[in-house]
């Protein structure tokens, strides 16, 4: 590679695609396309474009990605993803991914289904509006969603233990189909000579957008 080369690769902001895969596996690779076509370096674990260190296990490669990106895009669907212990209870992969990013105040983006907007609510009309409540439930099927904590991650994108005054950073695009979910990223994503300003200008590694919004 030519240094010229080089020094264009390293001035990529590089942005961290997490979500499961299962059933949006189309959508995952048109998300791939659009980001790579507008000059960020994607990381996404379905592309095997995530940096791995061979001593480390899976759950801390993929945190360690969330701690080096630039930016984050987190898709929410109904299904919790891989990586859960049913012993012991502990979370996913993608959970972890996802309260890692709100963490580090990361400068975020995410997308969520909307069958699992809907299934909130349906739960909050019927007085499990939170994740204390909920807390009891046990899923007799898993159609609509196959664990619901699913809803915990949703609550904390959209940071729903706080006041509405309070929320920064909490878009939450509701989507349904993987159009939807394209029309989101290219009207995000595609403006990269912004991008790249908005890196320098926020400081990539302690910044959070500032947008609000999203479903509540």
């Amino acid at each position: 590679m030519k240094e010229s080369d080089s020094k264009t690769e390293q001035k990529r902001p590089t942005i961290m695609v997490s979500s499961c895969v299962y059933g949006i596996e189309e959508l995952l690779e048109q998300v791939f396309a659009i980001l790579s076509g507008a000059g960020f370096t994607v990381w996404m674990s379905h592309k095997g474009t995530v940096p791995v260190d061979p001593a480390k296990s899976n759950f801390d490669n993929c945190l360690a990605a969330v701690e080096n990106c630039d930016l984050f895009l987190g898709i929410l669907t109904t299904r919790y993803g891989s990586g859960k212990d049913k012993t012991t209870g502990e979370q996913s992969i993608t959970h972890r991914e996802l309260l890692r990013a709100l963490e580090l105040n990361k400068p975020r983006w995410f997308l969520a289904h909307h069958d699992l907007v809907f299934a909130r609510r349906l739960l909050g009309d019927i007085g499990h509006e939170n994740a204390h409540t909920r807390k009891g439930l046990k899923l007799v099927h898993q159609g609509a969603v196959n664990d619901l904590r699913v809803i915990d991650m949703y609550d904390a994108v959209i940071q729903a233990e706080k006041d509405l005054k309070d929320r920064v950073g909490n878009w939450a695009q509701p989507f349904v189909t993987k159009e939807d979910g394209n029309v989101f990223v290219v009207a995000q994503f595609l403006r990269f000579g912004e991008a790249v300003e908005f890196v320098k200008q926020m400081g990539v590694k302690s910044t959070a957008p500032g947008s609000e919004g999203g479903v509540q």
